[in-house]
């Protein structure tokens, strides 16, 4: 799909299941791998879906995630109640992708109290030479090694609770994950992480002190991710950002289609009752 063909949707697509390519599952499961590699001690495989818990976060609902249901088979009510069980005690999505079958499903999720909540636009690209960014920031990849200050910046950026930081820190040391920081004289001002599947990679943790926005870091580290990625392998890249929504401007979207990222579509989140 071209990058301005963007599908926003809020709930259910409709009747007929969107054209996409072949990359559409993929991206998906790169992502829910990216998850499983940075908090396996909260993995659940469910019949039908995999439940991502993140107790220490109870009320972040971008962390604590059903997905899948309805992918490999058509869902069932008692699967989608099953998963719902597993996440009691955490404000969480339910992310139905739009190749989730029943169609049903969207309505099984309000008679239960959940509310469409902020989808997630999904994104590809190749490995081509993205383009130039320009900074004065200097980019380093970190050691396999926990990083307080990777953590740092990722929690506050992200406004998680404190009991997060040493969960993040840990990421340059899970399987399949390198990470970067941005310095400016030296002091950690932005950070990122790139996660890789075989041929594909995931682009996440995407991070900046709110003292060094505007400098270009993020520009900066999807730039060097994608040089890397290429050198580890990799063939097509996937990252993901909250979709567009009126009158509210997002600088990771626009940085990620400045990258040469397409858009793919929309997954729609349904967060649980209060």
């Amino acid at each position: 799909m071209a990058a301005t063909r963007a599908l926003a949707w809020l709930g259910w697509p409709g009747p007929d299941p969107p054209v996409v390519s072949v990359d559409a599952h993929l991206s998906e499961r790169v992502s829910l791998n990216a998850y499983r590699s940075a908090y396996p001690e909260g993995v659940f495989e469910l019949d039908g879906a995999t439940a991502l818990r993140v107790p220490p976060a109870p009320s972040t609902p971008m962390l604590n995630r059903i997905v899948g249901l309805g992918l490999e088979a058509p869902a069932t009510e008692e699967q989608l109640d099953a998963a719902i069980a597993v996440m009691e005690g955490l404000r969480h999505y339910v992310s139905v992708s739009p190749h989730a079958r029943p169609p049903e499903l969207p309505g099984w999720l309000r008679a239960r109290g959940f509310e469409p909540g902020w989808g997630w636009m999904q994104f590809r690209r190749g490995v081509d030479d993205p383009p130039a960014a320009a900074t004065s920031l200097s980019v380093v990849e970190i050691d396999p090694q926990p990083s307080r200050a990777f953590g740092r910046i990722v929690r506050e950026a992200y406004g998680l609770p404190e009991a997060m930081e040493s969960i993040v820190a840990s990421a340059p040391v899970r399987r399949g994950w390198r990470c970067w920081l941005a310095l400016s004289e030296g002091e950690p001002a932005a950070a990122a992480g790139l996660y890789v599947d075989g041929e594909a990679g995931y682009l996440g943790y995407a991070s900046t002190a709110p003292e060094h926005r505007g400098k270009g870091a993020q520009s900066t580290l999807l730039a060097t991710r994608i040089r890397r990625a290429r050198e580890l392998g990799c063939n097509v890249l996937f990252t993901e950002a909250g979709k567009l929504l009126p009158n509210r401007p997002s600088v990771s979207y626009r940085n990620i289609a400045r990258a040469g990222f397409e858009e793919l579509y929309v997954v729609p989140n349904w967060l649980s009752p209060a």
